[in-house]
């Protein structure tokens, strides 16, 4: 499977400027890893607060 960097880079969302903009497998698996959700998961306003929480993305989506 390719990783279509460039790509997910147009529809990134987040703020943050990692090293894992445009490679969303790492980016997921990161965030998985620390009980947490990627910026793409929020809206733009949410994703801004830098909460990756649960109970955030509750509270964005609700």
């Amino acid at each position: 499977m390719e990783c279509k960097q460039e790509e997910n880079k147009k529809d990134c969302k987040c703020t943050y400027g990692c090293s894992k903009s445009g490679k969303c497998c790492d980016c997921v698996r990161s965030h998985r890893d620390r009980g947490e959700f990627p910026a793409c998961f929020f809206s733009k306003e949410a994703e801004s607060t830098y909460d990756r929480s649960f109970e955030k993305l509750v509270e964005d989506r609700s």
